[in-house]
Formats: structure tokens, C-alpha cells, sequence
């Protein structure tokens, strides 16, 4: 018994040693989805037949670990160093047909030929009509040491640029280095020990948790549970043209639906359909498009600039600016020229669906239909319900949603709904520390430490001034006792300088968009300051960077807090999936909720109750967080008294 439990025994004693030296030769016959611990025994056969669209890879480091059966030793020795690092570092899944190309796989045959090709080819290896390879020991494919050295040293600076939190990806390129240089066994065993290791570490059981809270995305009580089926959604209106609106339109038609844009005058549609192009142009010359799909892609759209092609589409999602009345109109125009069973999907996520819906009979028919910025490339659908809302409707959108490649997060209506709801706090805590002396880069810096894709102040730069006031102003009309007023970024676009797209924001973009600190900062903020009537606090002048991420952070934990209690979201796995997804928190610490949970209620209580004491309101810890806090419960366990919103 000592003997099959220790790390490597699988991998070495029974796969190697028994398996892969076996005296009868094994071929692999490979179709569908072969990852993880299915490819790499697949390489320990003798040959490997695939059919083309076969999907292959080793996506392990998505889950916090490295392949354990033998799958850092092998790869490498089938397709080369190089490959073999990115597809282990990206988990990059190749389809059959290009895996032959780098020779993952020795044969392409149909599905009907897989089993016969796989059984003849055995034999031929049997009977020495093909060469007996054992993987383990091929060498032809691995770059001379010195090559070898300098590619692992490059994939070492990648790993740490990339995710400098992460300890797997450097340990996965020891092991493979490790048998580069020791030989194949000693690497065996290396990957074994890493294994082991790894699979008990807080970054692995904080990426199982995403994984398994994003696929518990698709049930919905009440919805998902009640035996609806999709109805068929082939055409797809797009009302309004403009950074989101054509984003969508973009989403929609590399997803093959046919997509009618409509715009206000010939001008606004030219422009649209050009970023829509634009878009698709770039994945032309990024080599990830052919000319032919190119082509194919672009004839499903057609601009509009009226409702009179309305009357067969199957669903409408209404993207224009945040103005109440205006898209009450658009609604109850939608009402008089679409068919009785359109989808009515507003992309806006700030304004409450019942207000947007005050002026239609079908309020069954509405939803809200959240895209993140860019849309086609966010893999995020933010999925918003009122009470009067059809679960038939929900299960179609979220059927759109899977086959645009988007996780679909199913909640509750309200301000914000529950993504912007909950991340509100997140800028204005910033401001706050700012306007009380906290340098406005140095917390830029603490949050990307923290493994955020960038800081408060660069994101509110790469979406707009303009927009952050938009949204900010529906959060203070809401919630007016827990929001912080700051004038700095109103101060800013006065001045035009509204972020990216003007070249200034609060930091100086060059013409590649690398942004950089601006030293005539420092005016803006002070005449904030005085505005807002606050001094500078000495203690927020040199505030640790954990200090910093708290405050940013907690203030979120918060909201999210009253986002359960009120029922938006059932499920706080949903909402680190949200956090994840939508607004780039770090998946290794396990999303915003089980993050929470890893430092404890008790603990963000204490601090946020501390900091209310000196600077108001705005830290105050809401009812569900305090309870939570005096009874010693985590803050993800089910809310037994909050009730779903349909």
C-alpha cells in the first residue's frame, strides 16, 4: 500500500513502467475533447490517430496545478520545447488537424475510419511495418541545451510578467526543465512532487472554485429547473450604434446571427458599421480570420436607420445613451413593429428595467442584456430580470449568450444590476483616499499588484470620463447616504480631459495609448479637495499597499453583501464569477465573495467599521455583513431569507 501512494506512482510505476513499456504496442484513438490526464495518456501510446476536430491540450495551470501523469516530459518530446511551453502555459486547446501539423498526432482520419486506422496501425508497429516510438525516450524534437536554456529563461520572464502572484507556472517550467537537462525519470519525478504539492495550495482551490461556480452559472431556479427549451433566435436587432452598440453587433454576427444595426441618420451608421468592420479587420490581420470568413461575416449585417425590417426579428437589444425617456420610446416603438414573440433586451445596466419598461404592455418581454466593453471579446453576459419577466425568455438569452462563447450570470433587477452595483464603491474609494492624501498612482499600482488587469483610475480612463459620470450619477441619486461625492472627475472632463480617447485623463496617453503619470494632476486634486471641503489625513499619505487594497476592496465586499441580502444574486459563487469575468479580479484568489471569505467577515467588519468612524458613511458595514461578522458565518453561505426575484 506504501508503495501506490506515493506521488509518482501512478505516473511512473503504471504508466510508464507498465504501460507505455509494455511489450504489445498501444495506439491512441482520439476524437471529441482530449485534455488533462486523457492526452497524457494518450502520449504515453506507442501512436496517437485523431480525427480533425479532435480538441487537445493540458490546461491544468487553469486549476492552480501542472499535469501530474507524465504530461510536462512527454509534450515537450513529441512537439518540441517551444510549442510545448505555450500550449502548457496558455492551456491552449489545438484542434486534431493542427496538432498533426506539430506532431502531437501521426494520422488525421475521418470519425468512421478513427477505430479501424488505430487498430491496423498497432499491428503494423507490432508486425515492424512502423516504428515502435516510445515517447519518453525521443530526443529528435527537443532544441539543442543551449536553445533549450535561453527558451525556458524567456517563458520564465513571460510567466512572471504576466502573473507575477503565481508560483505554477515557474514550477511547471522547473519540472520541465528538470527533464531536459536531468533526464526524463528525474523530471517524472519532479512533476510528481510539484504535483502533490500544488494540489493543496490556496491558488488551486481558489481556481477549482471559479471553475465550478462559472459552470453553476447556466441553473437558475425557476428557470433552468422547469423543462424549458430555447426557442430558435436567428435574427437580432441592434438599436443604437455606438461603442457597445456596435460591440454587440460585432459578437453577434462572429456568432452567426443575422444583425440588423440601427442607427439615428446615415452619418451615425456609417460610423458604426465601420467599427464593426474595423473589428473584424483586425482579427483579419492578426491571422485568427480568413478573408473568406471575413467576407461571410460582415454580409449578416445590415444598417437601418427605421423599424420597417423589424418585423420578423426575433430579438431586439436597445444600446443607446443612458436618457430614461429616450429609451422608454424606443420601447414602445419596438412594441407597434416587432413580432408578438421579440426578446426586448436593453444593454443598459445602471437604470432600473421597470422604469426603461413604463411605456410597454409586454413587460413579460423585457430583460436586461448586460455586454461587457469590448463585447465581442469580454466572455461575460450579465443577464438582468424583473419580476414580470418570462423564464422563457431568460432561457433564450442565456441560449444566445452560450453560443456567443459568453458565461451567462442570471440576477435580479435594480440599479446597476448586480456587476456595476456591487464594484460602485470600487472608484470611489479611490477618490476618497485620493482627495485625503493617498497618491493617485500609488494606488493604481497596489490594485495591478493585487492581480486587477489595472487600477481605478486607468480603468476609468480606458472607458471614459464621460461614462463614469453617466453611472456614477444613477449610484448618488440611489444610494445618496453611502456614496462618496467627489468633483475630481467631473473637474477633469470640464477641462476635456475625458480619458483615452482625448489623450488625457488621469494619466497622458502617447499615440500607442501607453498611458503615463501626469504631474498637472496634483492642481485638479487640490481643487477637488477644496471643493468636497476635506484636509489631508497624514496616515493616508503613506498608506501600505495592503492598507490600500482593503480600502478599495471591502467598501465592494460591502455592496456585494447587500447585493445577496436583497436577493439579486442567489448564489455568491455567481457573484465571484462576476467579479472575475466582468471586472478582471485575480481567478487565483478565487473571486470578490470567496476572497472575502479567505480573510473573514469578523475581520472586514472590524476594518470597515473603523474606518466609517473617521471618514462616514461610505465604510459603514451593512445589517448582512454585521450579522454575518457577530455570529462568525462566511460571508458566501446561503441566505436563507432572501427570495428569488421571479
Amino acid at each position: 500500500m506504501e508503495k501506490e501512494q506515493r506521488p509518482g506512482y501512478l505516473a511512473v510505476d503504471v504508466i510508464t513502467d507498465i504501460f507505455e513499456a509494455a511489450r504489445k504496442p498501444s495506439v491512441a484513438a482520439i476524437d471529441g475533447l482530449t485534455i488533462g490526464g486523457g492526452l497524457e495518456i494518450a502520449m504515453a501510446c506507442h501512436a496517437r490517430i485523431s480525427t480533425p476536430t479532435a480538441q487537445l491540450g493540458l490546461p491544468e495551470l487553469t486549476l492552480g496545478i501542472i499535469p501530474g501523469l507524465g504530461g510536462t516530459q512527454r509534450l515537450p518530446r513529441l512537439v518540441g520545447l517551444s510549442k510545448a511551453l505555450e500550449m502548457m502555459l496558455m492551456s491552449e486547446i489545438v484542434k486534431g488537424d493542427e496538432a498533426f501539423t506539430f506532431g502531437l498526432v501521426d494520422a488525421i482520419v475521418s470519425p468512421d475510419e478513427l477505430v479501424t486506422t488505430a487498430r491496423r496501425w498497432a499491428l503494423d508497429i507490432f508486425e515492424s511495418r512502423r516504428p515502435w516510438v516510445t515517447t519518453l525516450h525521443k530526443t529528435d524534437k527537443i532544441e539543442p541545451l543551449g536553445e533549450a536554456r535561453d527558451l525556458l529563461k524567456f517563458a520564465r520572464a513571460q510567466a512572471q510578467k504576466q502573473a507575477s502572484n503565481l508560483k505554477h507556472p515557474l514550477i511547471c517550467i522547473d519540472v520541465i526543465e528538470e527533464g531536459i537537462i536531468g533526464g526524463p525519470r528525474a523530471g517524472l519525478w519532479k512533476e510528481a512532487e510539484a504535483f502533490q504539492e500544488l494540489l493543496y495550495s490556496d491558488t488551486s482551490k481558489s481556481l477549482v472554485h471559479i471553475f465550478f461556480a462559472q459552470n453553476g452559472t447556466s441553473k437558475v431556479p425557476g428557470v433552468t429547473d422547469v423543462g424549458l427549451v430555447p426557442r430558435p433566435v436567428n435574427k437580432i436587432a441592434v438599436v443604437g450604434g455606438g461603442l457597445i452598440g456596435s460591440g454587440i453587433a460585432t459578437a453577434l454576427i462572429l456568432s452567426n446571427y443575422q444583425v440588423i444595426l440601427k442607427e439615428v441618420d446615415e452619418k451615425f451608421l456609417q460610423v458604426a458599421i465601420g467599427r464593426v468592420r474595423a473589428d473584424l479587420q483586425s482579427s483579419l490581420k492578426k491571422g485568427k480570420m480568413s478573408h473568406e470568413k471575413f467576407e461571410k461575416t460582415i454580409s449578416l449585417l445590415n444598417g437601418v436607420l427605421d423599424y420597417e425590417s423589424f418585423e420578423d426579428v426575433d430579438m431586439v437589444i436597445e444600446a443607446v445613451t443612458e436618457d430614461v425617456s429616450f429609451k422608454q420610446q424606443i420601447f414602445a416603438d419596438l412594441e407597434k413593429h416587432c413580432p408578438p414573440h421579440c426578446i426586448f433586451a436593453s444593454s443598459d445596466c445602471t437604470i432600473d428595467l421597470n422604469l426603461i419598461a413604463d411605456r410597454t404592455k409586454s413587460k413579460d418581454r423585457i430583460v436586461g442584456s448586460h455586454f461587457f466593453s469590448p463585447a465581442h471579446a469580454m466572455p461575460i453576459l450579465e443577464i438582468a430580470h424583473t419580476k414580470q419577466t418570462s423564464p422563457q425568455v431568460i432561457v433564450d438569452l442565456m441560449h444566445v449568450g452560450k453560443n456567443m462563447r459568453k458565461t451567462p450570470v442570471v440576477v435580479g433587477n435594480g440599479t446597476g444590476f448586480a456587476i456595476n452595483r456591487m464594484f460602485f464603491p470600487y472608484t470611489q474609494a479611490a477618490l476618497l483616499l485620493v482627495e485625503r492624501g493617498t497618491d493617485l498612482y500609488q494606488i493604481d499600482g497596489a490594485i495591478t499588484n493585487f492581480g486587477m488587469p489595472m487600477g481605478p483610475f486607468r480603468l476609468a480612463d480606458l472607458v471614459g470620463l464621460g461614462v463614469a459620470i453617466e453611472t456614477g450619477t444613477q449610484f448618488v441619486q440611489n444610494f445618496p447616504e453611502r456614496t462618496y461625492k467627489s468633483m475630481l472627475i467631473s473637474l477633469l472632463q470640464e477641462d476635456k480631459r475625458a480619458g483615452e480617447t482625448t489623450r488625457k485623463g488621469f494619466y497622458v496617453y502617447d499615440e500607442e495609448q501607453n498611458a503615463s503619470p501626469d504631474s498637472e494632476l496634483e492642481k485638479y486634486i487640490e481643487k477637488s479637495r477644496s471643493i468636497s471641503g476635506v484636509t489631508i489625513d497624514p496616515k493616508l499619505m503613506t498608506l501600505p499597499e495592503k492598507d490600500i487594497v482593503e480600502m478599495i476592496f471591502f467598501p465592494v465586499v460591502n455592496e456585494a453583501c447587500r447585493v445577496l441580502a436583497e436577493g439579486i444574486v442567489i448564489n455568491a459563487a455567481d457573484l465571484d464569477v462576476a467579479a472575475v469575468m466582468g471586472m478582471g479580479f485575480p481567478p487565483y484568489r478565487g473571486g470578490i465573495m470567496y476572497w472575502a471569505d479567505s480573510l473573514g467577515s469578523k475581520y472586514i467588519c472590524s476594518r470597515l467599521e473603523e474606518w466609517s468612524k473617521i471618514y462616514g458613511e461610505f465604510f459603514k458595514p451593512c445589517a448582512y455583513l454585521a450579522e454575518r461578522a457577530a455570529k462568525g458565518t462566511p460571508l458566501s453561505s446561503p441566505v436563507q431569507h432572501a427570495a428569488p426575484q421571479l
